[in-house]
């Protein structure tokens, strides 16, 4: 398998960067303000990152590699869709702590090489699922103090 074409990686990098754009714009017309402090910080970060791979494809200073196979991008695909579904709909409807559980212990129950019919694995996944939401509840809640879709349940 080839190189990607340049104009590929150009394509590819300019529409990342204006949807990186566009997410800081939307972030730093919002209010009230505090509730977008955290968001500004990382679509800034996003934004600045973008545009620098944007203007690299264009100088033609990036390595590329080859791209996604068909196999690939079908081992991808069930991930994508799951995290389209939390992005869009789940977030909101389910509030963030409740739809992040769910999308993380589906994404991670997805693409975890362990067997599935193992007791063991199931109470690992959880686990870990338990973990990362403690740390997510941590990080945003407690340390950064950022607004989230309200919860189902609340």
């Amino acid at each position: 398998m080839s190189d990607l074409p340049r104009s590929q990686h150009i394509i590819a990098s300019g529409v990342i960067a204006a949807v990186g754009a566009s997410v800081a714009y939307i972030s730093f017309t919002q209010e009230p303000a505090a509730a977008f402090v955290f968001p500004r910080l990382i679509s800034s970060v996003f934004v600045v990152l973008a545009l620098w791979t944007f203007v690299k494809a264009i100088l033609g200073r990036t390595k590329v590699g080859a791209g996604l196979s068909r196999a690939e991008m079908r081992n991808l695909l069930p991930g994508l869709l799951i995290t389209l579904v939390y992005a869009f709909w789940a977030a909101k409807a389910l509030g963030f702590y409740t739809a992040t559980t769910i999308a993380f212990f589906i994404l991670f129950t997805l693409y975890d090489p362990a067997p599935n019919n193992e007791a063991r694995t199931w109470i690992k996944r959880v686990l870990i699922t338990a973990g990362f939401m403690v740390v997510m509840y941590g990080l945003f809640a407690i340390l950064l103090n950022v607004f989230t879709p309200r919860e189902i349940f609340s």
